[in-house]
C-alpha cells in the first residue's frame, strides 16, 4: 500500500483538488461517457440516467472551467452543441478505467456493503 506523503488538507494539494473535482456526483460519469468521443447534451443525459438538465449543465460548466471538457458550438440552425474531453481531460480516462475495473472485480463485496447499510437503516427506523 502506498502512503500519502502530501498534506491532503492543504488547499494547494493536488490530491485534494482532484478529490474535490471527482467527488461531484456526475463528473466521473461524464468524463467516462465523453471518453468515447464528442457528444451532445441530450445523449449525455440519456447515458447518465437520473441526471437533471440543471445538473448536467452545471457539471459540464464546471468541467469546462477546470479545462477538462471543451464546448463546441456549431453555427447551424437549429444550434448544435457538443462536448468533448480536452487533452487534459483525456488524462482522467486511465484512472477512471482502473476504478471501473476494480468495481467490476469487487461488485459482490460492494453490493454486500450497500445491502448491510440499507439493512442497518431499516432496522433503526
Amino acid at each position: 500500500m502506498q502512503v500519502i506523503t502530501q498534506d491532503i488538507y492543504d488547499k494547494k494539494c493536488a490530491t485534494r483538488q482532484l478529490i474535490e473535482m471527482m467527488s461531484e456526483k456526475w463528473v466521473p460519469g461524464l468524463i467516462y461517457a465523453l471518453s468515447t468521443g464528442p457528444q451532445r447534451p441530450g445523449v449525455l443525459a440519456k447515458r447518465l440516467e437520473g441526471i437533471s438538465k440543471k445538473m448536467l449543465t452545471q457539471s459540464l460548466r464546471n468541467l469546462e472551467d477546470w479545462g477538462v471538457v471543451e464546448r463546441i458550438v456549431y453555427d447551424v440552425v437549429p444550434p448544435h452543441v457538443e462536448y468533448r474531453l480536452t487533452t487534459d481531460g483525456e488524462r482522467f480516462i486511465e484512472p477512471l478505467s482502473l476504478l471501473h475495473s476494480w468495481a467490476l472485480e469487487n461488485r459482490d463485496e460492494i453490493a454486500d456493503v450497500f445491502q448491510r447499510r440499507r439493512d442497518a437503516k431499516t432496522a433503526t427506523t
